[in-house]
């Protein structure tokens, strides 16, 4: 059984609301990738869009290794998820003030996001904003899958 989505149903999923696992290339001491959970957009056809502090590991390690993946999935049944690897296609510093209100709104509702915005407004002015066009898709729907279970 092919588990992998369409391209369509891959970049719908993408855009979909998720928290998104970072991934990329961390050479210090012989470990592996960094991993961290954060906040990310994503059109159709589009880059993959993160803000992180501009001095933060995160941005460091992207910036030496040019690219990065990101990981969205469901974490119930039915289990589905989407994996992109891909080159830094744009770097904007500091992150413009309409794209963090964007990036706000998407995880929060209207009244947590502008608390969220004001709470942290000193803070958010060392972010930059990271554009990844995604070169690789990785992909899984288990629906199929455990419809056969349910019949």
């Amino acid at each position: 059984m092919d588990l992998r989505m369409s391209v369509e149903d891959r970049e719908e999923f993408l855009a979909g609301l998720h928290v998104g696992i970072l991934g990329v290339d961390d050479p210090r001491d012989g470990g592996g990738p960094l991993l961290v959970p954060l906040w990310y957009s994503y059109r159709p056809g589009g880059p993959v869009t993160i803000a992180t502090g501009r001095q933060s590991l995160k941005a460091r390690l992207i910036r030496d290794a040019g690219r990065f993946s990101l990981c969205a999935q469901d974490e119930s049944a039915p289990y589905r998820y989407v994996s992109v690897e891909g080159p830094v296609v744009g770097v904007e510093d500091p992150l413009p003030a309409a794209e963090q209100e964007a990036l706000a709104h998407r995880y929060l509702d209207a009244e947590t996001a502008a608390a969220y915005l004001a709470a942290n407004q000193e803070q958010l002015v060392d972010d930059i904003l990271i554009r990844m066009r995604p070169e690789r898709w990785r992909t899984a729907d288990f629906s199929a899958f455990a419809a056969e279970f349910e019949s």
